[in-house]
């Protein structure tokens, strides 16, 4: 498990998440640890390693 940070797409603020670096493709949807709106995360790896990261938030 890896930490990464990134901003959250409504208030902003960095936030952080574990990834697990051995799976290639991954979603999540989780509420902001700050204003608890739901993202959808989808963080890529090769290799084990995070070459992109993309991050949604979702239409209430």
């Amino acid at each position: 498990m890896e930490e990464h940070f990134f901003q959250c797409p409504y208030c902003w603020e960095e936030i952080s998440m574990l990834f697990d670096a051995s799976i290639n493709n991954q979603t999540y949807i989780e509420d902001c640890e700050i204003c608890c709106n739901p993202i959808e995360i989808n963080p890529i790896f090769s290799n084990s390693e995070l070459i992109g990261l993309n991050i949604t938030n979702i239409e209430q």
